[in-house]
C-alpha cells in the first residue's frame, strides 16, 4: 500500500493528501518546480504538508524545460496573469502547455522505482472548462499509457478522488479531514500576500464564501465571488 502523491502545495492537492493518508497509504511525496511564478511560496507549502502529514518519502524536481518552452502566464513574466472570469469557457493564459501529461510521466517513472502501485493528484473537472489536462477522460485515457508502457509486472493507476467534486466541496471535505489550509498556497501571481483575483484564487474564495468561513490565507483583495 505504497502511492505517490503528486502535492503542487494548493488547496486541492492537499486534500488529496489528506484522504490517501486516511485510506492507510504510505506516502510517497512528489513536487515539480518548472519555473512558475510562486514557485517558491508552492516549495514552502509542499514542505509543510509533508511536514504535517510526517511524509519522510520526497521527491523534488527540477522541471525548468516548461518554463523555457513557455506559452503560459505562469512561466513567462511578459504575459501577465489574468484577471479571473469564472464564467469564461476559453483556455485561459495560465494553461501550462501539456503540463499534468509531464508530471505524471514523472511520477509513473518514480513509482516504478520504489514500488508504489497509486498516483494520488488532486485534479478536478470543474477547471476542465479552461484546463483540457484536468478532465476525468484524459486521466482514464493515461492509466491505459501506464498499462502500455511499463513493465509487464507492473500495477500503477492514476487516482482522481476530487475529479467530480465542486471546489466548495473539497472545501469541506478538507474541513471533515481538518487540513491545514493555511500550509496551502493557490495564487498563481504573488507570493507575499495571495492577489485574490486570479483565476486560481476566485475559485478559491468563492469556494470558501459558498461554505461559510474564511480562508485562513492572507490576500490582498477579498473580493465576494457568490
Amino acid at each position: 500500500m505504497r502511492a505517490v502523491v503528486l502535492i503542487s502545495g494548493g488547496m486541492d492537492s492537499l486534500v488529496v493528501t489528506a484522504l490517501a493518508n486516511f485510506l492507510g497509504y504510505e506516502l510517497a511525496a512528489m513536487h515539480v518546480n518548472y519555473g512558475q511564478r510562486t514557485w517558491q511560496k508552492e516549495l514552502a507549502a509542499f514542505r509543510n504538508i509533508c511536514s504535517h502529514y510526517d511524509i519522510e518519502r520526497r521527491l523534488e524536481i527540477d522541471a525548468s524545460f516548461l518554463a523555457h518552452i513557455g506559452g503560459s502566464s505562469l512561466t513567462d513574466s511578459s504575459i501577465p496573469v489574468e484577471k479571473a472570469d469564472l464564467q469564461a469557457s476559453e483556455i485561459p493564459s495560465s494553461y501550462v502547455p501539456f503540463r499534468n501529461a509531464s508530471f505524471l510521466s514523472m511520477a509513473v517513472s518514480w513509482a516504478e522505482v520504489i514500488g508504489a502501485n497509486k498516483i494520488f493528484i488532486g485534479a478536478v473537472e470543474e477547471d476542465a472548462a479552461g484546463y483540457p489536462d484536468c478532465r476525468k477522460v484524459f486521466y482514464d485515457a493515461f492509466n491505459t499509457v501506464i498499462e502500455l508502457g511499463t513493465k509487464p509486472d507492473t500495477a500503477i493507476e492514476i487516482q482522481t478522488p476530487l475529479i467530480e467534486l465542486q471546489k466548495s466541496e473539497i472545501v469541506k471535505k478538507g474541513i471533515d479531514f481538518d487540513v491545514p489550509f493555511l500550509y496551502s498556497w493557490s495564487c498563481y501571481k504573488s507570493e507575499g500576500k495571495a492577489c485574490g483575483i486570479c483565476d486560481s484564487c476566485a475559485r478559491r474564495l468563492r469556494a470558501f464564501q459558498q461554505v461559510g468561513i474564511p480562508d485562513p490565507i492572507d490576500y490582498e483583495e477579498r473580493p465576494d465571488y457568490i
